[in-house]
C-alpha cells in the first residue's frame, strides 16, 4: 500500500466538478470557485469535467480560463456518460493528495467544500457531506418550501433503502459532496463501475466492504430552483442499481484491515 501514497508530495487538494449542460449558471460557479482558491490558505486545483455538454459550456469555461488566473482546469469529452464516469475521469487527471467532488450548481458551497477538505487533511480517509447531520442547515426561499420537503422525504426513503440493501450505516448516501485521500481513490476506483448517480452508493458500499471509515460532515445546502433528477424513471433505475451493487460486492470479500486508511491518516498528520 505504500506505493499508493507516493504521489503527490504536496498538500494540494483537487476539486472535481462533474458538469452537464448547466448553461450560463456555470459562470457564477467558476467565479465563486476562482475566488475560493485565491483566498484559501492551502493549495487547490479545480477540474471542471464537461460530460458531453451540448449547451456551449466548454466554450464558456475556455473563455473564462483565458481571462481568469488560477488553477482551474477543463476536461471535456463528446458523449454524455453520467456523473460517475465524469468523477472517475476527473480523478484520473487530478494531481492532489486529496480528492473532493461536488455538484456544478454549488448547492454545497465553498464553505462546505472546505469543511470536507479539512476533515481529510486532519486524517479522515473519506469524508462526505450529510444533510442528516444534526448540525446541517437548509437555506431556501419560502416558495421552495414544499419542494424541499418532498425532496427531503425522497432522500429519507432512498437513504433507508440504500442502508437496507447495501448494509452500510451512512445516513445520507446521495449528498453531492464527498472527498477522500488519493490513496483511497486509487484503491477503490478500479473496483467501481457505475457511470451515473448510483456512483455515490457504490462508493460508500465499497468503503463499507473494505473497512474504510467514512466521516459524515454537516453541510449548509442551498435550494435555488426546482431542478431535480428524481423522476419516476430515475428512481426505478436507482433502485435497480442498489441491488446490482449488492450483487457486485457480495463477490468481494471484506478486508480484515485497511492499511490505506491508516496510512492516509499518517500522511495527513505529516502534511
Amino acid at each position: 500500500m505504500t506505493e499508493l501514497l507516493r504521489r503527490p508530495p504536496s498538500g494540494l487538494t483537487s476539486l472535481i466538478i462533474p458538469t452537464y449542460n448547466p448553461g450560463p449558471d456555470i459562470e457564477r460557479t467558476w467565479h465563486q470557485l476562482a475566488d475560493f482558491v485565491r483566498k484559501a490558505a492551502d493549495p487547490w486545483e479545480v477540474i471542471f469535467v464537461c460530460d458531453g455538454c451540448t449547451d456551449g459550456t466548454p466554450d464558456r469555461l475556455r473563455a473564462l480560463g483565458a481571462t481568469s488566473a488560477g488553477p482551474l482546469r477543463l476536461l471535456e469529452y463528446a458523449q454524455n456518460r453520467g456523473k460517475g464516469h465524469a468523477i472517475r475521469s476527473g480523478f484520473a487527471v487530478a494531481r492532489g493528495r486529496w480528492f473532493v467532488f461536488t455538484d456544478a450548481d454549488l448547492a454545497y458551497g465553498p464553505d462546505d467544500v472546505a469543511r470536507v477538505a479539512d476533515r481529510l487533511r486532519g486524517g479522515a480517509a473519506v469524508a462526505i457531506g450529510s444533510r442528516e447531520n444534526p448540525e446541517s442547515e437548509m437555506v431556501l426561499p419560502a416558495s421552495l418550501a414544499g419542494y424541499a420537503f418532498r425532496r427531503h422525504l425522497q432522500s429519507l426513503a432512498f437513504g433507508w433503502l440504500a442502508r437496507t440493501v447495501l448494509g452500510f450505516p451512512y445516513r445520507d448516501s446521495q449528498a453531492g459532496l464527498k472527498g477522500m485521500h488519493a490513496a483511497v481513490a486509487r484503491l477503490l476506483l478500479p473496483r467501481l463501475s457505475r457511470t451515473g448517480f448510483a456512483f455515490d452508493c457504490e462508493l460508500l458500499a465499497a468503503c463499507a466492504r473494505f473497512g474504510i471509515v467514512v466521516e459524515e460532515v454537516p453541510v449548509h445546502v442551498r435550494f435555488t430552483d426546482r431542478r431535480t433528477t428524481t423522476s419516476f424513471r430515475t428512481s426505478v433505475r436507482a433502485v435497480r442499481d442498489l441491488f446490482a451493487i449488492r450483487r457486485q460486492f457480495r463477490r468481494i470479500g471484506p478486508l480484515a484491515v485497511c492499511p490505506v486508511a491508516e496510512e492516509a491518516a499518517e500522511h495527513a498528520r505529516a502534511a
